[in-house]
């Protein structure tokens, strides 16, 4: 038989309310009481009903997470985190894996709603604004990266322009002066934000950026680096260094160099973005700009809580979580 809260209340020697008031994390609640209803709590093995708590607040106990692809490991280990962030406040999350393109980006926005979620966490690749107008859930929203999208929504991100430039200044630190950057795509936001850096980087060290040295990738995978950093070797003056757009690709252009017969970082160093796991097991271990991908997850969550449980509207908030460089041996040998 199922443990009820008038059970917990009885052992505990309190009032339902009381027990009640302890489960739903209120903190006006006497601390010798709380410690009685948590112990009694512990001792019965009492389980809140959350889905009809959800439906005494008028809420669905989901929020979506829209991200391009979970193939990809950033967004694969994003999402776990954002899930871990999601359950403290007894959240599930559903998630919507979009591809990144605006056609699958448009009907995921599209298909949610009140009547499925409580809120959202969007990371789009070629939504516009007027996506946003056209199709908002109707729910608070978080975007997560910069985009162009200019809307009054809160949004969670890390300069892309400065951690590009902090990984191409490396290597230019490194004395490498022919320096390659894979990733350039006109459909992806942050592609231009990492061009940007690329290219601030090189003019504030008065090098070139010779046009043959950028090499596009319309997928991030490790195959479009591969291919890519094999474009690049294969031209009359290839480069001493790349900066690539992500760790898939960094972990392609690694394989490339490898069968070519280089040696890394000795005849070409390798920065990758995203701070992976993978990164850390490569070989050689790749230097990557690692986002602080939890403190995304869990800030993106936290604005959501605030806006569904806020009593009266509140600004759009832009925050800037951090990031760091993290050198390893495609850099150093």
């Amino acid at each position: 038989m199922a443990v009820t809260l008038k059970d917990v209340a009885t052992l505990a020697g309190v009032s339902v309310k009381t027990v009640s008031n302890v489960v739903n994390g209120y903190a006006f609640v006497k601390a010798d009481n709380r410690r009685r209803v948590e112990a009694a709590l512990a001792a019965t093995g009492y389980r809140p009903n959350l889905g009809a708590r959800n439906l005494r607040r008028g809420r669905t106990g989901f929020i979506a997470l829209m991200v391009p692809e979970l193939s990809i490991p950033y967004f694969a280990e994003l999402a776990g985190l954002v899930i871990t962030a999601a359950q403290r406040w007894d959240w599930n999350v559903l998630i919507e894996q979009t591809l990144g393109t605006r056609e699958r980006e448009r009907a995921s926005l599209g298909s949610l709603g009140p009547h499925l979620i409580d809120a959202a966490v969007v990371s789009p690749e070629a939504l516009e604004a007027e996506d946003f107008t056209e199709l908002g859930p109707g729910v608070p929203m978080v975007l997560l990266g910069e985009h162009s999208v200019d809307l009054p929504i809160d949004r969670v991100a890390i300069d892309n322009v400065r951690a590009a430039q902090l990984a191409v200044g490396h290597l230019i630190g490194m004395g490498r002066r022919r320096i390659a950057a894979i990733g350039q795509n006109p459909h992806r936001g942050t592609a231009a934000l990492r061009l940007a850096g690329y290219r601030a980087a090189l003019a504030e060290a008065g090098l070139p950026e010779p046009n043959e040295l950028v090499a596009p990738a319309m997928n991030y995978h490790r195959r479009d680096g591969a291919e890519a950093m094999s474009a690049l070797l294969a031209g009359p003056a290839p480069p001493d260094a790349v900066f690539c757009f992500n760790d898939l690709l960094a972990v392609g252009a690694l394989r490339a160099a490898e069968e070519r017969g280089l040696r890394v970082p000795e005849d070409i160093a390798i920065v990758g973005f995203d701070g992976t796991e993978e990164s850390a097991y490569s070989r050689p271990s790749l230097t990557t700009i690692a986002p602080d991908k939890a403190a995304i997850a869990e800030q993106a969550v936290q604005l959501l809580h605030r806006r569904v449980n806020a009593d009266e509207p509140f600004p759009p908030e832009d925050l800037q979580t951090p990031f760091s460089l993290r050198i390893r041996e495609s850099t150093t040998g």
